[in-house]
């Protein structure tokens, strides 16, 4: 889970680094620079957040995954790459046993449906911030 928190985090921060089309007609090119986590944030613009044009039913939930004839979508996928002990796969990618390990408050689960794998920022929010 840790590493899918790390790669959430990096394309929350790309997308938030990237202009729009419109934007990069109007702007100079901008030499790329490393900056400290609190600086980079603080240079961000702030703006009244909208939700205009906002629809879940535009983004897609959970894909075919990697490898669409196998049944798995992204979610056992995740289940399956961070599993401290591997789970049974049966028809349909129906994962059962397995065990795995929360970063979050150090316990053990043995239940894959007691896992959230989502977005950690909700896509409505992430639409008004845009």
């Amino acid at each position: 889970m840790m590493i899918m928190m790390r790669a959430v985090m990096a394309a929350a921060a790309l997308a938030l680094s990237l202009p729009t089309a419109a934007q990069a007609a109007e702007q100079p090119a901008v030499v790329p620079q490393v900056l400290p986590m609190g600086v980079a944030v603080s240079a961000l613009p702030l703006a009244v957040e909208d939700r205009t044009g906002y629809q879940r039913t535009s983004f897609k939930h959970w894909n075919a995954g990697e490898i669409p004839a196998d049944g798995c979508n992204t979610r056992a996928e995740v289940l399956l790459s961070e599993a401290v002990e591997y789970p049974e796969i049966g028809p349909g990618c129906a994962l059962t046993g397995g065990v795995w390990w929360s970063y979050y408050d150090d316990t053990t689960v043995t239940n894959a449906s007691g896992l959230d794998i989502d977005h950690m920022v909700p896509l409505a929010e992430a639409w008004d911030s845009k």
